[in-house]
């Protein structure tokens, strides 16, 4: 197996968390974004969509999505469990893995696309698409704030992969793409030092 990465990705970096916290090693291979290795034709024959990250079976298998891979990990690594154990924990865990993406990083990701300029080379940015998620990302944050009022982590009072996911994701959004969140949300903050503290969050 390998794992196409690149270091700075948020989503590459999901995998990585998660597989420090699984206690699994895959070989990486960097493919470079800012050169646009992902889009080129033998990288596209891999996944066609031309993203990153990318794990390639043994047999030539190549799955993409960040929660795919871990998927994959999970049941070919079931211990420690990090989708959940029972019916309810897994329904739990997948509840917040959709919330996340979809209350937060993909209001991240359109701040990053219409409103950075790295990527105004590009593509043609709607300055208006960016102010508007700016917005989003901010309910996004105070939504998993009040969640985290309520457990120790985002899905429960143990660590998952939505927490793997999540940590990937408000990094970027702190860092790179310039959304941070306030001073206001004290168990968000609480919960980003306690996960970033975790070993797994230097893979």
């Amino acid at each position: 197996m390998k794992l196409y990465d690149y270091k700075a990705g948020p989503n590459p970096r999901r995998v990585r968390i998660y597989l420090a916290e699984k206690g699994v090693e895959i070989p990486l291979v960097n493919v470079d974004i800012m050169k646009r290795e992902q889009k080129s034709p033998e990288f596209l024959k891999k996944n066609p969509i031309g993203s990153i990250p990318v794990l390639e079976l043994d047999d030539g298998t190549c799955i993409s999505e960040s929660v795919a891979i871990c998927r994959y990990i999970e049941e070919t690594h079931p211990e420690p469990p990090l989708f959940g154990r029972a019916p309810k924990e897994k329904a739990i865990v997948e509840m917040w893995l959709r919330r996340v993406e979809l209350n937060f990083m993909m209001p991240v990701g359109m701040v990053w696309i219409h409103g950075h300029p790295l990527t105004a080379k590009l593509i043609k940015q709607i300055p208006e698409a960016a102010e508007q998620n700016r917005k989003r990302v901010h309910m996004g944050y105070k939504l998993l704030d009040d969640q985290l009022s309520q457990t120790t982590f985002i899905a429960g009072d143990a660590y998952s992969v939505v927490d793997a996911v999540a940590l990937g994701s408000l990094d970027f959004a702190n860092s790179l793409v310039g959304v941070p969140y306030g001073d206001d949300l004290p168990n968000l903050k609480r919960w980003h030092d306690a996960v970033s503290a975790r070993p797994s969050a230097q893979a």
